[in-house]
């Protein structure tokens, strides 16, 4: 009996530690300085898969073009995006003097903006520039 136990135990803490790490936690490493300074090049994230809703401010880790990246949710479906594309810039909800584009954000869908606006490779110039809810795999704690 004293044999089964030896191997059961760590079986399951090991089922365990896989279906915390998939089902409900989300941990990552964050490449770039696209988010500082709220979250500096090189760091270690967590965050976690089950959330009740995605809110403007929030930080987020989605899949866009296969690969997965930390940004914060800049707008929310029904919002207005104004784009200034010369000065790189951007307003929600607020039209500024000069914009380039105006986008409204659809049903299911986020505008995402890196914290470093010089740094970020984001919404503002991607040939869609909304991402899916369901491309959303984690939302970071304390965001």
């Amino acid at each position: 009996m004293k044999r089964i136990y030896k191997w059961i135990i760590p079986l399951l803490c090991g089922l365990a530690v896989i279906i915390l790490f998939r089902f409900i936690l989300f941990i990552g490493y964050v490449p770039s300085a696209s988010m500082e300074p709220a979250i500096k090049k090189g760091s270690y994230i967590i965050g976690y898969r089950i959330y009740a809703n995605i809110r403007s401010g929030d930080v987020v880790v989605f899949r866009h073009d296969g690969q997965p990246h930390v940004k914060r949710v800049a707008a929310v479906a029904g919002d207005t995006v104004y784009i200034n594309d010369a000065a790189h810039s951007y307003a929600v909800n607020e039209p500024p003097e000069t914009a380039s584009r105006v986008l409204t954000v659809p049903d299911g869908c986020y505008f995402i903006i890196g914290d470093n606006l010089e740094d970020s490779l984001d919404s503002r110039y991607w040939d869609n520039p909304f991402v899916s809810d369901k491309d959303v795999l984690a939302k970071l704690f304390n965001s």
